[in-house]
């Protein structure tokens, strides 16, 4: 039996300016990381916000060295973010990597590629939002190893803030970081920021779930909690010209 082809038709269509029409961000994740982009999807929901991620391989045994690592292959996971979709800001998300690599390293190998977009990380994010929020003591709450914690303890009070408590849940390996209970950090949260000379805790790693708790725990202490996923989310909102407000995510996400 032979069946005669069908022709096919043209369709007419017209283009408009596609997704992201109030802003396009970048995101370069983790290839370990568990939680950034489900914390980023309710941080980024703004209608008009279009969110891109590309992963950077990583080791999941968080170092100095293994951080130093990720610089090599940073441009090339920033250039799989197309140049063409004109992004206004690029996120490297990975607080401990900032710390290590640098700050102003990162936004140049990023802005090598992206000459216009504007960039951050959690480490810098961080710093603009304690700004934002008229902080200078703060307790600092950490997965990582201490030799990890103790080079972010250095880059906070390098930039003029006093680090008055400091816990750590101790664990290199960024699966099991991921895993750690939204509970545990709650109590852990609660433990460090309870301290007289703390006006409050940042809670670092974009692995941590700790979003869900932020709310809760600003309530129970009286203080601002932040996160290195929420801090980000909000500086690269804030660098891409969005100034939304939102309720639900903690005391940093009313500010301006």
């Amino acid at each position: 039996m032979t069946h005669s082809q069908v022709s096919l038709e043209t369709l007419n269509f017209t283009t408009d300016d596609g997704l992201g029409q109030r802003a396009r961000i970048g995101l370069i994740v983790l290839q370990s990381d568990q939680t950034i982009e489900h914390e980023m999807a309710q941080l980024l929901s703004d209608e008009g916000v279009a969110l891109y991620h590309a992963r950077i391989a990583n080791d999941a045994e968080v170092t100095p060295e293994s951080l130093r690592q990720m610089e090599i292959d940073l441009p090339r996971t920033a250039a799989l973010l197309p140049s063409s979709f004109q992004f206004d800001a690029i996120g490297y998300a990975c607080t401990s990597g900032a710390t290590v690599i640098g700050e102003d390293r990162v936004d140049q190998i990023i802005r090598s590629v992206h000459p216009n977009a504007k960039t951050s990380n959690p480490i810098s994010a961080c710093k603009a939002a304690l700004t934002a929020l008229g902080l200078n003591r703060i307790a600092l709450l950490t997965p990582y190893s201490p030799d990890v914690t103790s080079e972010m303890q250095e880059n906070l009070r390098a930039a003029g803030f006093l680090i008055n408590a400091v816990a750590s849940f101790n664990e290199s390996d960024d699966f099991t970081v991921a895993r750690i209970s939204s509970d545990s950090i709650l109590k852990a949260v609660l433990k460090v920021g309870a301290r007289d000379d703390c006006d409050g805790v940042f809670v670092s790693c974009t692995s941590l779930r700790a979003l869900e708790v932020i709310a809760q725990a600003e309530q129970e202490l009286g203080k601002p909690v932040i996160s290195s996923n929420q801090t980000l989310a909000w500086h690269l909102m804030r660098l891409a010209g969005l100034n939304s407000l939102h309720e639900d995510c903690g005391w940093l996400f009313q500010q301006g």
